[in-house]
């Protein structure tokens, strides 16, 4: 009787689930870790328009709309992995919680801060200059207390953060393990980049009302 002999799977016969979807708790930590980058660079820039916010305005309307993008995978990786260690998966169990003072104290003001400066953001948007009076002093302190706690959760995460980037983004290389999911991940920051710009650029119509309000005060 002749015995089959079984040939090795080349990669692209793998699964097409298994590259969209898997990596596990790893995938998971390498995804925020790559959007938690990208919200570095995008605050950067926010950081750059607050300092001279009249000639930088539009600038600073546009990318505030883009971080939505970005900002909604962000807290949706990161409340995957809330909800499976607490429904108690067994694999992200083993990974373990974060540090308490982050878990209890960071993450949660870090969320609150986000939903309430971005909201506010939207809402003096559309609503216009007349509502500076009442909702700028929100977006104003939100946005200060979501710099500060963000700035601390991304100095629990700083020195992970080239290793977790390089794993996916890195040039192939000892330092680069592959798992399963990496196309997902690259397509899920890369979608959320665009649909922040997306929303962005639909809205610029949006701008005027704050651009000419600050163009005719000097």
């Amino acid at each position: 009787m002749a015995v089959e002999q079984q040939l090795p799977v080349s990669s692209s016969a793998q699964p097409r689930v298994s590259r969209m979807a898997g990596g596990g708790t790893d995938g998971n930590e390498r995804l925020t870790a790559a959007t938690g980058a990208v919200l570095i660079a995008l605050l950067a820039v926010i950081g750059v328009t607050i300092i001279s916010l009249r000639p930088l305005l539009s600038v600073h309307l546009f990318v505030g709309i883009l971080l939505i993008g970005p900002v909604a995978l962000k807290l949706g990786s990161t409340g995957y992995r809330f909800v499976r260690y607490y429904t108690r998966n067994p694999t992200y169990r083993r990974k373990g919680a974060p540090p308490q003072l982050q878990r209890l104290i960071i993450a949660p003001v870090v969320v609150v801060s986000t939903v309430v400066v971005l909201a506010s953001g939207v809402a003096l948007l559309f609503v216009g200059p007349q509502s500076r009076g009442t909702l700028l002093p929100i977006h104003k302190v939100s946005f200060f207390v979501w710099v500060a706690f963000t700035a601390l959760h991304v100095l629990v995460h700083l020195a992970a953060l080239p290793r977790a980037l390089r794993a996916d983004y890195g040039a192939p290389g000892p330092w680069r393990e592959e798992i399963g999911g990496r196309s997902g991940r690259i397509l899920s920051l890369a979608g959320a980049l665009t649909a922040g710009a997306v929303l962005a650029i639909l809205l610029i119509p949006q701008f005027a009302p704050w651009l000419n309000f600050h163009g005719g005060h000097h």
